[in-house]
């Protein structure tokens, strides 16, 4: 059995002085498996790139929501606080991702965001939004999912665009939303600041187990605040999964396992 991380951001500058270290200590801890998604074309050539040298890194190539529409957000002159911005539009993005597609074991991430995308640019966010999820059909890769404060609308949408295989990144709204999330067939990764976070907490305890799955969002949401996330941190939520669920952490681990295989067709 191995674990996994259906969400990391290894090309991150953050890893750049021990990035190869991090992966060492990942397959320490038992991962066999990262997930690296790409944020935009620059970032999805990264992962690209650190995929064909690592075995244990997969590619997910997206468009993060906020980077959809930064030009647009730039002519209203909308502050956008993040140092790293490279702007590309949606259609060279998915243009590139056409031609990279055998690489890739999911789109994402992808979503909507209402909490820094001002609300006169939501309906072109969500234009791009239903594009990248029409390519994820079209490329039958499942999808992972960046939302914020706009959790409703994005199950709305893939609920009508009959999207079956959606992982819900980080989600962090309502815990009723969340459970209608998972009987919806939907998948949710739990990051490792789990034990400090009610919204992930009560999802391990409430939500469908076999919804859920085990993700770092690294280098961010570590265990320990003020500290930066690495993947072999799954560690940590899979033995606090199997507390609440009062299960050996092989049982657990087990459950998780095949959550995975169901999203993404392969063995971690």
């Amino acid at each position: 059995m191995g674990l996994f991380d259906v969400h990391a951001h290894l090309t991150s500058t953050r890893f750049d002085d021990d990035r190869d270290d991090v992966i060492r200590r990942a397959a320490a801890a038992g991962v066999s498996t990262i997930i690296s998604n790409g944020l935009n074309v620059t970032d999805n050539e990264k992962v690209l790139a650190l995929a064909s040298r690592e075995p244990l890194v997969r590619p997910a190539f997206g468009l993060y929501p906020v980077d959809a529409v930064l030009p647009e957000m730039n002519a209203l002159g909308v502050d956008y606080p993040r140092d790293d911005i490279i702007v590309h539009n949606p259609e060279e993005t998915i243009d590139w991702i056409r031609q990279h597609a055998k690489d890739a074991v999911a789109i994402g991430e992808i979503g909507l965001d209402h909490h820094w995308v001002p609300e006169e640019l939501w309906p072109r966010q969500e234009q791009i939004f239903r594009q990248f999820v029409a390519l994820a059909l079209e490329l039958d890769l499942p999808i992972i999912i960046h939302t914020r404060k706009a959790e409703r609308r994005t199950l709305e949408v893939l609920v009508e665009l009959k999207a079956p295989r959606v992982n819900w990144h980080c989600y962090s709204s309502r815990l009723t939303l969340g459970r209608q999330i998972a009987e919806a067939g939907h998948f949710l990764s739990i990051p490792a600041n789990a034990r400090k976070n009610e919204t992930f907490s009560g999802l391990l305890r409430g939500a469908k187990r076999e919804q859920l799955l085990l993700e770092t969002d690294c280098p961010y949401l570590a265990p320990e605040a003020g500290t930066r996330n690495e993947p072999a941190n799954v560690k940590t939520t899979l033995a606090y999964a199997a507390e609440l669920w009062q299960l050996p952490e092989d049982e657990a681990l087990r459950t998780f396992e095949a959550n995975f295989e169901r999203l993404f067709r392969f063995k971690p």
